[in-house]
């Protein structure tokens, strides 16, 4: 007998009235590719305001041995004995 009450309680609840749970999978999704997407915009902007401003360093192969070579000889007196 009580399990018919409370069938017939359940039963008497009106169909329309019951919402249908919002999928929170769905909404967490969301928010999580919101909250990338938010991020990945504000380091690109840090990037362009404080990394772009600045010049590259030349790191073409004349550049780099060039940078790389001793100093010449002739620019600095070189003794042996002291």
């Amino acid at each position: 007998m009580q399990y018919g009450a409370f069938r017939m309680s359940m039963s008497s609840v009106n169909p329309d009235r019951v919402e249908s749970p919002r999928r929170p999978l769905r909404r967490l999704a969301r928010e999580l590719i919101a909250l990338v997407l938010v991020k990945i915009v504000l380091l690109t902007l840090i990037w362009w305001v404080a990394i772009a401003p600045y010049a590259r360093p030349d790191t073409r192969p004349v550049a780099m041995q060039q940078w790389l070579a001793p100093a010449s000889s002739s620019s600095t007196p070189h003794t042996d004995s002291p």
